[in-house]
């Protein structure tokens, strides 16, 4: 009788002994795992606070929401230049319908998601600028960084590629907020900026509009969070 209840505490030693040895790299795993999501969390805060109530932005005149995809590169520009975020999205909206439209060069030549004159994006210095501001300038100037400092253009490179593309969103959204922001948002002066940004009366208005309106939801959004 001792000998079999020795043998069944021996298989039972056996089982737990291979559970434990199954269970090691799955925990090494998990913890990897969690600590890679605990660093990225840490560094890139504005995810997390995007992921919230800021997703729940929308055009109320078309019930089309605010896409989630852009919100961190909106704030992350806007904290970058001491803008509203939710004024680049009001740009972003007003110039190519958060980049759903058919084309992004416009008749005049403006470029890329937030169409920018390329004069503008690389700098009004640059041999042959004028008029608008189509300009007559090689691609291989147009995205050089160094270049765009020469002639003291707003074009950024945002994602540290070694390029400034007008027509990368996240150049794109970095440069429209550094032009903002030296027109004049930076110190509260929005509708300047905007003007500064498209000389219009519509296009101001138009894009006021929506700034107010993706403010108010905004500050509506994060009040119920904190509740």
């Amino acid at each position: 009788m001792k000998k079999l209840k020795k043998k069944r505490l021996s298989r039972s030693g056996r089982v737990m002994v291979a559970f434990l040895v199954l269970l090691v790299p799955v925990a090494v795993t998990l913890f990897t795992i969690s600590a890679i999501l605990w660093v990225n969390f840490g560094k890139h805060d504005t995810i997390t606070e995007t992921a919230t109530a800021l997703f729940h932005i929308q055009d109320r005149k078309t019930g089309e929401a605010v896409p989630q995809e852009f919100i961190p590169i909106y704030i992350e520009a806007a904290k970058e230049y001491n803008i509203p975020w939710t004024l680049l999205a009001a740009h972003h909206r007003i110039e190519t319908r958060f980049s759903t439209m058919k084309t992004d060069v416009s008749p005049v030549g403006a470029e890329g998601p937030m169409q920018f004159m390329p004069c503008t994006f690389v700098g009004w210095d640059y041999p042959g600028c004028k008029e608008l501001g189509k300009g007559e300038i090689p691609e291989r100037d147009k995205i050089d960084p160094a270049v765009i400092e020469q002639y003291g253009g707003y074009g950024i490179d945002a994602n540290g590629d070694g390029i400034a593309d007008p027509f990368d969103i996240e150049d794109a959204i970095f440069s429209a907020a550094h032009y903002l922001s030296d027109s004049g948002a930076a110190d509260g002066n929005i509708e300047k900026a905007v003007f500064t940004y498209n000389h219009s009366e519509q296009y101001v208005e138009d894009v006021l509009w929506y700034y107010r309106e993706f403010e108010e939801q905004r500050i509506a959004s994060e009040k119920r969070v904190k509740k």
